[in-house]
């Protein structure tokens, strides 16, 4: 967590530090005909998950979404005189995770060794699972704010979001996969889903955001004891700060 904090904190520093010494009438141009630019930095909490829980799944003795962290750049154009709505778009960085411990019965669970080979079958016990997924996002948004005081102002968005799978991995008791590539299984390396969000502007620059995302597609899918279909979805939350130009 230390390392986290650390890494945010000397991340926003050298967002500001390059921000103040590279202004130019360029941007300042495009601000006065509705176009911001900012760039953020947080923590995106959530991975995949699967919903409904499958009837195999006996009791979940742990749920724990990881902490990692997010990097992105934002470009809005605001519409009308006053500016009030907007189109939202840009690039973020970030990686979805997270761990579980279960029990399970006739849980469906498929091996696949480092040549390729799969060994596929039932198991009752004990599950422990971790996933680890990185993803370039593409956010599509429509954005509306208004002001709290002269200095403040309050902004709501939401919109569709597309992403591509970077890299990531799989570990369910001891076996470790890779996924995304062609030794990966199933799993899917596009995603689709909703994204939405709130966020405060603080004078002219400095801004403070969260983020909520519900992925549509599932990523990697399993069966359960009866052939039936699991397929987690990915379903995230972020909280960080940024700088507009």
């Amino acid at each position: 967590m230390k390392k986290y904090i650390l890494l945010l904190a000397i991340t926003l520093v050298s967002i500001h530090t390059w921000a103040q010494e590279n202004r130019t009438k360029t941007l300042i141009n495009a601000a006065l005909h509705g176009w911001e630019y900012e760039l953020k930095a947080g923590f995106n909490i959530g991975g995949t998950l699967p919903l409904p829980f499958p009837e195999e799944i006996r009791n979940i003795k742990s749920y724990n979404p990881t902490l990692s962290i997010t990097i992105e750049g934002n470009m809005t154009k605001w519409l009308g005189e006053q500016k009030r709505w907007g189109v939202v778009t840009g690039l973020r960085l970030e990686n979805k995770g997270m761990r579980t411990k279960a029990e399970v019965k006739n849980y469906g669970m498929e091996i696949i060794g480092e040549d390729g080979n799969r060994l596929k079958g039932n198991w009752t016990g004990g599950v422990r699972t971790k996933v680890q997924n990185s993803y370039l996002t593409i956010p599509i948004l429509a954005a509306y704010k208004f002001d709290i005081t002269d200095n403040t102002k309050f902004v709501i968005n939401a919109g569709p979001y597309l992403a591509i799978g970077l890299g990531g991995k799989v570990k369910e008791d001891g076996d470790n996969c890779k996924i995304f590539d062609d030794k990966g299984g199933d799993w899917k390396r596009f995603d689709l889903g909703l994204q939405w969000g709130v966020g405060v502007e603080l004078g002219e620059h400095y801004l403070v955001n969260f983020t909520a995302q519900h992925g549509f597609i599932a990523p990697g899918k399993s069966e359960d004891g009866n052939g039936d279909e699991i397929s987690p979805k990915n379903m995230s939350f972020a909280i960080g700060v940024g700088y507009r130009f």
